[in-house]
This record gives structure tokens, sequence and C-alpha cells, in this order.
């Protein structure tokens, strides 16, 4: 047998032989270890004010912990497909445990922004790959009910996660430290580590494909996506292209996206194929993704960020808040699983859109005195309808995948989310940033209009803050400084409720695409293509 042929692989042996319990507990652990890399995507939202202080860091400089993780997980998801067939997927999955474990310890153990920084960028890579892995290997050894359930454990899995990252981390760094956000890794990381390769052979290796690895589609990839990623983080920081660092970043982007994609159509052994993207009903369930990440990752941000911004919570208060998505899409998960194998998948992700809009144009009413309570069922609505659109995502996109494809079209289907999810806080940010200034502005604008009334404002402030201090000059300047984060606040309250409006209007702009996107069979894939 030729390397190239290799490459193309056969059905996997391994989960032939193994015994139905054995092959629950492979993926349970499996579907563990994702959790793990998801969780640590968001687990550091709600806490990043913690850590800078722990690493003596900047405001620009703290944005990369969480920048260095996605940049280094979105150019590992593609590539763990080419990587497990090379190494197996028992060992690939063991070594991206173990090094994500390692580097959870350094994580915890950094000493300053910049060794914090590369020790993010490993564990986002070694988590990046667990995450594809887990969605073949589920789709590859169970067949009949046991897979129609797969989508929906896999689908809370890859939602719940990142949601209950803010959440962990403010309960973590209220009660313990922040550096326990990483060490909290290391047992299980160790367990998963340990347990995984005796629990016997999933598939074979084939390790000459490293041999003849396409090393320039490798630097293209990693190019591509990390310098696109990088756009994404911090463009709407530093206003997009007027940026020269943002500009290079996309022009190397560009760059690399020319080259990878010829190597992915010409090199004789590329490390990701498009091929999955032929059958229709893929590519349909990757637009989706795209939405599905957008809604997910922009929401899930968005909510920390007005709670700590214009509440000043705490990581705790945050926390606790934002705890209730988590627990709505846990009610939700064996709903969108029963009704992914009865009913049109494209009805459950209608209603699932339809519930995701109707949520963010609740959130869309914000006043600057918005709690627990407040939020409880906006959040709930959401929470409810985003296992709605991702089960019955995963199963069209996943349902019917020649094996051959299985590893690739887990790894696309992945990156699309993550994609949308990058996608989605870029353009949540740079809206914030534009109708915090356009408000602030029409307030200030307002108050020039009605001097009396803002004379009358201050002279109460300023006689509020004689109270504490007797210097009439110093009352005045505490007095213009709290109208100042009056104004402020109220600024930026008005941006979260337009954010949510327009997120609702795209959700229900995105019902458009639905009616295309024709579910897969439940049945197992077709055959092998030759």
């Amino acid at each position: 047998m030729t390397v190239a042929s290799a490459a193309a692989g056969a059905p996997p042996a391994g989960p032939a032989t193994l015994s139905e319990g054995r092959k629950l507990l492979i993926f349970a652990i499996m579907a563990f270890g994702q959790f793990m890399a998801l969780l640590d995507i968001q687990i550091v939202a709600a806490s990043l004010n913690s850590i800078q202080a722990g690493l003596n860091a900047g405001p620009d400089e703290i944005a990369w912990v969480q920048t260095a993780y996605l940049m280094a997980e979105i150019v590992m998801i593609p590539l763990a497909a080419f990587l497990s067939q090379a190494l197996s997927t028992r060992w690939l999955f063991t070594l991206s445990a173990g090094l994500f474990t390692i580097s959870s310890l350094l994580c915890g153990l950094a000493w300053d922004i910049n060794s914090m920084i590369v020790f993010r960028a490993i564990q986002g890579f070694t988590g990046g790959a667990m995450v594809p892995l887990v969605f073949a290997t589920g789709f590859a050894m169970f067949e009949g009910p046991k897979r129609a359930a797969v989508p929906a454990i896999l689908g809370m899995v890859s939602t719940l996660a990142p949601t209950l990252g803010p959440s962990v981390g403010g309960l973590v760094t209220e009660y313990w430290d922040w550096r326990w956000l990483f060490f909290m890794n290391i047992v299980p990381g160790v367990a998963v580590t340990i347990l995984f390769p005796l629990l016997g052979k999933v598939d074979g290796a084939n390790p000459q494909m490293l041999r003849r690895i396409d090393w320039l589609h490798v630097a293209s990839l990693a190019v591509f996506l990390g310098g696109l990623q990088y756009v994404l983080e911090e463009g709407p920081r530093h206003e997009w292209f007027t940026d020269e660092k943002v500009l290079t970043a996309a022009w190397f982007s560009f760059v690399g996206a020319v080259v990878f994609f010829e190597r992915t159509f010409f090199s004789t052994m590329p490390v990701v194929k498009l091929t999955p993207f032929r059958r229709p009903t893929f590519a349909m369930a990757c637009v989706l993704n795209v939405v599905i990440g957008f809604g997910l990752y922009a929401s899930t941000y968005l909510t920390p960020v007005y709670l700590g911004r214009v509440r000043e919570f705490s990581s705790l208060q945050i926390g606790t808040t934002v705890f209730v998505t988590g627990v709505a899409m846990t009610i939700t998960a064996p709903i969108a699983a029963r009704l992914s194998t009865r009913v049109d998948g494209r009805y459950v992700i209608a209603v699932g859109f339809a519930m995701f809009a109707s949520s963010l144009w609740m959130f869309s009413d914000i006043t600057p005195e918005w709690g627990f309570w407040d939020l409880f069922w906006p959040q709930v609505m959401r929470g409810l309808a985003m296992l709605l659109c991702i089960v019955p995502a995963v199963g069209m996109a996943l349902n019917g995948v020649p094996p051959d494809q299985l590893r690739y079209a887990s790894g696309l289907f992945n990156l699309m989310r993550n994609l949308g999810g990058a996608i989605g806080i870029a353009v949540v940010n740079t809206w914030l940033i534009d109708f915090s200034r356009e408000h602030a502005a029409r307030l200030s604008d307002a108050m020039g209009r009605q001097p009396d009334r803002a004379q009358e404002m201050l002279r109460g402030l300023s006689q509020m803050a004689q109270q504490w201090t007797p210097d009439a000059s110093r009352a005045l300047q505490t007095a213009e400084a709290v109208m100042g984060r009056v104004v402020g606040r109220e600024a930026a309250t008005l941006a979260f409720a337009d954010t949510f409006m327009l997120m609702a209007l795209l959700f229900a702009a995105a019902l458009l695409i639905v009616p295309f996107a024709k579910p897969a069979p439940l049945q197992g894939p077709p055959p092998t293509e030759h």
C-alpha cells in the first residue's frame, strides 16, 4: 500500500472489536477531554482583572490571555484530522491530553504576562486536537439510536463548556485564586491521559504520513488562520486597518490563505482536505454552524462584559448570574436529541433560531440596573434555544459522511463554529465601541442643549461630595468625575441594547438559510469512496 492510499484510509477496524461498554467509556472520556478544552476558552473571561493584577500586565497585554489560546486552537482543529491518521486517534488524543495538562500547570505557574501568553498558546494548540477527534470517533463507533444521541451529547458539551466558563472562572477566582483556573485541570487531565490509552485501539496509525507531510501547507494554515484570528481579536480595539500591526496581520493572513488553498488542491499529501464540502448538506450545515458560533460566543461574551463594565459586578457575581444559561441547556439536551431523530432537522433549527432571536430581542431592553432576575428569562430562552440549533446541525454535517472523510469533516465543522465565534466577538466589540461613542456624543449634546438641568445635577453631586471633603474645588472635581461616569454608563448601556437588537435581527434573517439545509439520513455512512 502506498502512502497516498494509506492517507485516504480505510474504515477503522478498532471499534468493531470493542464491546459496547468500552465504546461508551472511550466516548465519555473523550467528551470530558473536549469539555476541558472548550471550558478553558472562556474560563478566564470573568477573571481577567485578577490575572492582570497578578501578572502586572497592561490593559492591552491581558487580552492576549484569550487571544493566544484562540489563535493556537483554531490552527490545530483542522490539522487534527491528518495527525490522527498518522499517529492514531488513541495516541494523538493521549498526547494532546498530556500536553494540555502540562501547559495548564505552566499557566498556573506563569511569572509574567509573556510566559502566560506562551503557555496559553500551547494549551490552546494541544486542547484544539481533542475537540474534533471526539466528533469523528463518536460517529465512527456507534450506529442507530446511539449514533443519534452523539449530536445531543457533543452539542451540549460544545455549547455548555464555553457558556459555563465565566461562571466557573468567577467562582474559582473568588474562593481560591486565579491560578486555580489552570491548576484545576491537572487531576482530571492526568486521569484522562492515563485511562484513555488503556481502553483499546480505536483506529490504526500510519506514521509514514509524517515523512511526506507538506510543511508549506502546515505553515500556510498557521499563518492564514492565526493571522485571521489576530485580526478579528485585535481589530476592534485598534480601529481595524488603521493600526499597522492589524494591517500587517491581515496581509500575512491573505497570503497564507492563497498558499493554503493552492496546497490543498495540488499537494500530494495535503494536511487539510476540503472534499466534505462537495456534499451540499455538509456545506449548508457549516454555514449554519458559523451563525451558531456567532450567536454562542458573542452572547456568552456580552453578558459578562455588561455585568463587569456597567454593573461593576465581581467575578463571583458575574459567575452566579450567567450560570442560568447552562442550566437551561442541560434541560434542553434530551428534548433536542429526541426531536432530531423524529422531526426534520430544519424545523428544529428554525425553532431554535427563532427562540435565540427572541432571547436577544429581550436583551435589547437592558438598562443600567439589570441584575440576576432581569437577565433570568432572556438567559433561559437563550439556553433553551442553543441546543435546538446545534444538535440537528451536527447531525446534518456528519451523518452520511464516508469514513475516510469523517475526520476532516469533523475538523472543518468545528472550525466553522470557532470562526463564527471569532467573527461574532469582533463584530459585537466593534458595535459596542462605535455605539458607545455615538450615544456619549448624543448625551453630551443633549446636556449642552439643557445647561440648566446639567448644572443643577452637577450642583447636587457637588453638595453630596462635600459631605466627604470640605474642599469645594475637590468636591466639584469629584462631582464632574461622577457625572462623567454616569454619562459613560448610560452610553455603554444603550450600546449594549443596540448590539443585542442587531444580533436579534441577524438571527431572524438567518432563518432564510434553514430551508436550504436538506437533512442527512440517520443511518450509517456510505461505503468509503476510493
